[in-house]
Parts: C-alpha cells; structure tokens; sequence
C-alpha cells in the first residue's frame, strides 16, 4: 500500500498542478472513471500482456469512458500506461482527490464502524468530526465488524478511534504494564 502511494504521489500531484488551472471537478471525476476501470482485473490482464500495446491499453479504457478526456487527463492516463504504472491509477485518483479538496477546504474522512450508520444519523456525526478537526468533512463510511463497536475515524494521517476495541487495547495495555 506504500509503495503505490509513492508511486502515485508524483502523478497526483503533477496532474493537480495543471488541473487547478481548469476545471477540477471534471478532472476529479474523469479520473475517478479512469480509475474504476483500471481497477477492473480483465483489464488489468490485457494491460499486463506483452502483446499489448500502450495505445491500445489506452483506447479500450477510453471508449469505455463518458464523453472526451480533459487534455491533461488523457495525457497523464498516457503516461501512467506507458510507464507501466496502471494498477497506481485508482491511487492517483484517491490522491487526487484530497489534494482538490485540501484546496476547496474539506477534508476526505473514512469512518469505520462496527455498524451501518443510517444517514439520518451520519449529519450530526460529521458535525462533531468538523468541530474536532476544525475543517469541513467528506465523510465516507465503511464498515469494520473487529472494532466490536464506536467508530473508528481517518482523516488524512490522523486517526481518532473510539471503538470498544481500541478500549480493550488500552486497558489490556495498562494492566500488562
């Protein structure tokens, strides 16, 4: 998982230098479509085939996509499938993605849960996280049934876990101690 963010970093961060020019939510979201495609494993396959040519990787993902590319979308989709860096694409994306909404104020945030939370429940929930980590959030939630129960929030590198399982873990710590 390292090594495809750095991998991925220097992609993400080139793109967004040249997308903060144009529109970013539509680089944003053809990326993101890039991305979901390059994820697919038959894809993958025929990208990984020697036979396979860097134009015709590119044509297959691109036909597969909604409406013409931005230029610098297309070129750096190019790039990465010449430089053999396909299976980075979905962490371009990703890193993308936070670098666009570093910009515009929001911070991307996963919260894991031992339980669905119902999206009556999410708002106040993302309020709380907002007034803790001083920053508009887009909060995304995935479930972690090994948390037992709370949550469990990521926001960039920093992590706020008040799952039972983190509990469990301090107080074994501190009677091991």
């Amino acid at each position: 998982m390292a090594e495809l963010a750095t991998i991925a970093r220097p992609y993400a961060e080139a793109l967004f230098e040249v997308a903060v020019g144009g529109d970013l939510a539509l680089a944003t979201q053809q990326l993101d479509a890039a991305a979901d495609v390059a994820a697919d494993a038959r894809l993958r396959q025929f990208a990984d085939d020697p036979k396979a040519q860097p134009e015709q990787v590119y044509g297959v993902i691109a036909s597969v996509l909604p409406g013409p590319l931005l230029p610098y979308v297309a070129n750096l989709l190019k790039t990465v499938i010449e430089n053999g860096r396909l299976a980075a694409l979905p962490e371009v994306a990703r890193q993308f993605r936070e670098l666009a909404s570093a910009r515009s104020g929001i911070a991307e945030a996963t919260i894991y849960s031992a339980f669905p939370i119902e999206p009556a429940q999410l708002p106040p929930v993302v309020g709380a996280l907002e007034k803790r980590f001083g920053r508009r959030i887009n909060a995304t939630v995935a479930l972690d049934p090994q948390l037992i129960g709370g949550i469990r929030v990521v926001v960039g590198d920093e992590v706020l876990d008040t799952s039972v399982k983190a509990r469990l873990e301090a107080m074994k710590h501190a009677l091991t101690a």
